[in-house]
């Protein structure tokens, strides 16, 4: 009697690391039981880029607009997600971890951190993972509004020389934290013992 397929297998099927092979299904899989979809992160650091890439891959669409999922099945490997950042390599992992970033619960200290490694991703020669690192930024400010005025200007600057992918998300994330500053500026501040 053959063996069940283990995870690690099923990640790996794939005529290429950046085939999709058992993405989709791997994917509903985890989100009808979220609470197993922790597994997956050990595999972001294979040595089988295929099998790192479709891990992220998974993670990202299990924890996107899935607050709840992404605070169980991200925060507690935090630490971890924010050093391989700094090591990543292969485009499909780049680009699943910038668009997971904004869903952990970041310090501002990390939330620059995080932001230093996916400004120097701009430079990266694939237009995919140069558009999520804006996405990234993007939604990093919410973690540290002082990087606001910083991101701003590399959108509007993608905006206007980017690739057009970066074009386009520039248009789309300009207005967008322009009028999250807004918000946050027309705020009164409090006095002490003032309630918030």
């Amino acid at each position: 009697m053959p063996k069940p397929p283990t995870l690690r297998s099923e990640l790996a099927e794939g005529r290429n690391p950046m085939a999709l092979g058992r993405v989709c299904a791997l994917t509903q899989r985890f989100l009808a039981k979220p609470e197993q979809a922790g597994r997956l992160i050990e595999f972001l650091w294979d040595d089988d880029e295929g099998v790192a890439s479709r891990a992220a891959d998974v993670l990202e669409r299990v924890t996107r607009g899935h607050r709840g999922t992404s605070e169980r099945v991200l925060a507690p490997s935090k630490e971890a997600l924010l050093g391989l950042l700094a090591e990543a390599v292969p485009k499909k992992l780049r680009w699943n971890l910038a668009l997971m970033l904004g869903r952990l619960p970041l310090t501002a200290t990390e939330a620059r951190r995080a932001a230093a490694v996916l400004e120097s991703w701009l430079n990266d020669p694939s237009s995919i993972v140069k558009t999520t690192a804006l996405q990234g930024l993007a939604d990093l400010t919410r973690h540290d509004p002082s990087l606001l005025p910083t991101v701003l200007d590399l959108l509007r600057i993608q905006g206007r020389s980017g690739t057009p992918a970066m074009r386009a998300r520039s248009r789309l994330l300009v207005p967008r934290l322009e009028g999250s500053g807004k918000r946050r500026a027309s705020r009164p501040s409090l006095r002490p013992g003032q309630p918030g």
